[in-house]
């Protein structure tokens, strides 16, 4: 009997929004289902059973709660401890990969989505355990069970004999599946954020008299601001506070509660959360500080929080957060403790920093930027910036995604959303932690390590999530986005009644990329004939300080119906006391009826309150004090227009891939190696490369000076000598490599020498001479947040001098391996630099994703180092001269698609045993 697999313990969010406890059975479990099938009603117990089934066995019960979770495998759904839902398997005697599976509900429970979670988790367990395909035993009658097959997306074959249905079909994840997992995914956190972002009713627990208190502010916020339900204070020491009648608890209320803020020391916030609970709140934002931040007994408390939280089923922001707001006029709820409230728009923002926070929507309300919604997830305990960008994906009032972020909870999860939002709303953010120290500091304030900084500009990249470097910049592009289209094209025309910005415009566009051409002779002669003879027209049109609104509003409409440029900058220093504000009504004038394709932005210098002139009559105009700001958010929102136009790319499936020969050789090296893992031998990398088609030379491993010329005589012409040793990480370095070796003297004197290179020999390695060719390097290392990162760069000693590396995170696609080849600067030498010969670049992009392939499949990979990866000319392909893989033992039955299942709010932490379902 196989262990009890706690890595399948989820908490997933079913389709009405709430959160239910997923695990594998146990044999205690027997209580629990033969309450739940005491509450089922005589169809349900004959849709499963195929009889009228009035009792469970006490022998039942111990056969369907004992199960090896190996050839007998079942998943139970909790809700309030109870059981709600059981789905199971047992492979077939007689067909080892095939297993049937069946499925029981509680009936007041049908309807929620809990046989698909269930199907769902059940594939994923069955991959990871041998099983290819399922049969299932249906009543025609069972319409809903027929419904959950037809909807899972897998590929089904259905046969009718003695009026029962037999389902049979594979467990493969086919993209049809997934697609209709996320569609499910999305739909369910969206449902589960809704009491949060959209409650009808808002309870203040710990709302206070004490003006200055959070709770009073908290109160005050909510009020004054126009929420559109009620307010309940919740303060057992008060009658009334700020002239609304409180409540001594919220089961107290009298009305439903869709939403509790609660503001309580953090001692006191687990018995308000089992009142709330009670009171069937659906929605918590937990203020209090005191938890994973603070170490300690905080961890423990918070953990205990989310038990609470998740065994009723609600959804949560924080704890240790600063609050919510939505300024949609269906709510207009100010649920945060910010002094300012920001102006109504389409921007949605998320802070893991609560202080920040604050800076952040008086950065929006001073600078005009439209806000639709706002969360503070403080330590997401709960609900994640993951489950906020799927609230925020179909919102209607959302069109630009802000993100200031510490640490990434789930990031394949991350890029998996990001990836399908960015390509409709675009998604800005800020990493902090860059730095060593950055690093640091994030740690101490949020109680969660910053991720690698190179991770993350890869997962951005690919995801096409727009990086900005501080927060001032993070706003810069947000109003861009939030106000302007996606740029076309990176041409910029730049109009200004200065020459000096106009040179600042045209360096700081240029140096980031963007193209500033002069404009034809029939564009000149139209700007011409309304400025001053002086004025320059060849881009940057240069209107000299004389320019007034009249000329402003011809040659920013001229520029705007020309199909010469991109994007319009318009810059304006006062030279006046009355200049802005008439210069700002050209402006709107000029834009008002303007509905073409082209990127707008201003840039008023000198001039506090320029985004207020220019939003007098209701529209937003982006607006900069300085053009080099301007320039560095054009540039970055150009960039994100190419990457929407550039295909989203497929992961292809080699056919020639022997993956059960390379888990073989692994799992052999682990039965060696022990339990900490190492370093591969050279005939296992070798094995395990060959097994997905990574081309190496010939080669063999030579214990004696005899031997290796035995070996070299087999493979004939010269042959590189290079000897095998635990402490020699780069050969070359201490004498441990040999080249261009031939005859029989030669391969003795040079398998000694390399032999007393080091102290640790084991062994000499003969391998066939790879001449000529581009030296390259494809490595991978495990990153502690974001799992294996692929790396591409200059192979040789090149890599370690000029760093010139490229980086992903996986999977890799065909397309994201073409742009990785490209990335690097030595690229140029693959496409035969200066009569140098070329490469075989698609050998190249054929090999990274052949690796990645390799790193999906063998998740006990966690080192991995192909340094140098010969490049031969086009048609010739690629050799790996150098090869070192490194592995470590993982959990039984763990699967890499276990980090990241549609519609699982987060893995279940590890339980205590007095609470949830356990």
């Amino acid at each position: 009997m196989s262990a009890y697999p706690s890595e399948y313990e989820f908490d997933v969010v079913l389709r009405d929004g709430e959160v239910a406890q997923f695990r594998p059975i146990k044999s205690t479990d027997g209580e629990r289902m033969l309450r739940m099938f005491e509450r089922m009603g005589p169809e349900s117990r004959y849709f499963r059973f195929f009889r009228v089934k009035r009792e469970l066995t006490p022998e039942e019960l111990d056969y369907f709660t004992d199960v090896d979770y190996s050839d007998r495998m079942a998943i139970i759904v909790c809700q309030d401890g109870e059981m709600v839902g059981v789905g199971r398997y047992d492979r077939a005697e007689d067909d080892p990969a095939f297993a049937e599976v069946a499925f029981a509900v509680d009936d007041a429970h049908q309807g929620r989505g809990i046989g698909t979670q269930l199907l769902q988790l059940l594939t994923v367990y069955g991959r990871a355990h041998g099983i290819t395909g399922f049969r299932a035993f249906v009543l025609p009658e069972n319409v809903g069970m027929m419904r959950v097959f037809r909807n899972s997306g897998f590929a089904l074959g259905r046969t009718l004999e003695e009026g029962i249905y037999t389902v049979d079909f594979p467990v493969e994840q086919t993209e049809d599946a997934l697609a209709r997992e996320q569609v499910r995914e999305r739909r369910a956190v969206a449902a589960s954020v809704l009491p949060i972002l959209y409650p009808r009713s808002v309870a203040v627990v710990g709302a206070s008299r004490s003006p200055g208190s959070i709770g009073s502010r908290l109160l005050r916020n909510l009020v004054h601001n126009g929420f559109t339900g009620p307010v309940y204070p919740v303060n057992p020491s008060a009658d009334v506070v700020n002239s609304i009648r409180a409540y001594p608890s919220v089961s107290d209320i009298p009305g439903d509660v869709d939403l509790a803020i609660i503001v309580v020391p953090s001692p006191y916030v687990l018995s308000v959360v089992e009142d709330c609970a009670e009171k069937g709140v659906r929605g918590l934002v937990v203020i209090s500080a005191g938890f994973s931040e603070v170490g300690g007994e905080g961890v423990e408390l918070e953990r205990k929080l989310l038990e609470q939280v998740r065994s009723a089923g609600m959804r949560m922001v924080g704890p240790n957060c600063m609050g919510v707001l939505n300024t949609s006029r269906t709510v207009s709820m100010n649920g945060t403790f910010a002094p300012v409230y920001p102006p109504r728009g389409n921007v949605a923002m998320s802070s893991q920093s609560g202080a920040l926070g604050i800076a952040i929507l008086d950065y929006a309300h001073s600078a005009n930027i439209g806000i639709s919604s706002f969360v503070s997830v403080g330590n997401k305990a709960d609900i994640s910036g993951n489950d906020l960008l799927l609230a925020w994906e179909e919102d209607p009032a959302t069109d630009v995604i802000v993100l200031y972020l510490e640490s990434f909870g789930n990031p394949r999860k991350f890029a998996r959303v990001a990836r399908r939002v960015a390509r409709t709303k675009p998604i800005v953010a800020v990493k902090s932690g860059r730095t060593a120290a950055g690093t640091r500091a994030a740690s101490s304030h949020t109680g969660a390590l910053a991720s690698t900084d190179v991770a993350v500009d890869a997962l951005f990249h690919q995801t096409g999530v727009i990086r900005t470097n501080t927060l001032e910049e993070l706003f810069d592009v947000a109003q861009l986005l939030a106000n302007q289209p996606v740029p076309r094209g990176r041409r910029v025309g730049v109009i200004t009644n200065a020459g000096g910005p106009g040179i600042l415009a045209a360096d700081a566009l240029e140096s980031n990329g963007l193209i500033m051409e002069e404009f034809s002779e029939g564009l000149q002669k139209k700007l011409k004939s309304v400025l001053s003879a002086e004025a320059s027209v060849r881009n940057p049109v240069d209107m000299i300080a004389s320019a007034g609104p009249e000329q402003y509003i011809h040659t920013l409409k001229a520029l705007l119906e020309s199909d010469e440029i991109d994007a319009l900058m318009a810059i304006y220093i006062p030279t006046t006391p009355e200049g802005a504000p008439e210069i700002a009504g050209a402006v709107r004038e000029a834009l008002r009826d303007y509905d073409g394709e082209k990127t707008f932005l201003s840039v008023f210098m000198q001039s506090d309150d320029a985004a207020q002139m220019l939003a007098a009559d209701g529209t937003r105009i982006p607006t900069y004090l300085f053009p080099e700001s301007a320039a560095l958010a054009l540039a970055r929102a150009v960039r994100y227009g190419e990457w929407l136009e550039v295909p989203e790319g497929t992961i292809p499936q080699f056919a020639d891939i022997d993956t059960q020969t390379a888990r073989y050789v692994v799992d052999k090296a682990l039965d060696r190696l022990g339990p900490d893992g190492g370093w591969l031998e050279a005939g296992e990398v070798r094995d395990v490369l060959a097994a997905f088609g990574v081309g190496l030379p010939l080669e063999a491993t030579a214990d004696s000076a005899d031997e290796a010329v035995d070996i070299a005589e087999t493979i004939g012409g010269p042959v590189a000598v290079k000897v095998l040793s635990p402490s020699a990480l780069h050969k070359s370095d201490v004498g441990g490599v040999l080249l261009d070796i031939e005859g029989e003297d030669e391969v003795r004197r040079a398998f000694e020498q390399v032999q007393a290179a080091v102290d640790d020999p084991e062994g000499v390695l003969i391998q066939q001479m790879v001449a000529g060719g581009h030296e390259v390097l494809i490595g991978m290392t495990e990153s502690p947040s974001f799992g294996p990162l692929l790396a591409f760069g200059l192979g040789g000693v090149y890599v370690e001098l000029l760093k010139d590396v490229a980086f992903r995170v996986l999977p890799l696609n065909d397309l994201e391996a073409s742009t990785m080849v490209k990335e690097v600067k030595g690229y140029r030498l693959l496409e035969g630099y200066r009569g140098m010969p070329s490469g075989d670049v698609h050998a190249v992009e054929e090999a990274l994703l052949r690796v990645s392939a390799l790193i999906e499949a063998l998740p006990e990979l966690v080192e991995m180092d192909l340094n140098p990866v010969k490049v031969l000319e086009p048609g010739e392909g690629v050799q790996v001269v150098d090869a070192r893989l490194r592995v470590r033992p993982i959990q039984q039955g763990w699967a890499p698609e276990l980090v990241d299942i549609p519609s699982v709010a987060n893995r279940a932490r590890q339980r205590s045993g007095s609470a949830g379902c356990v």
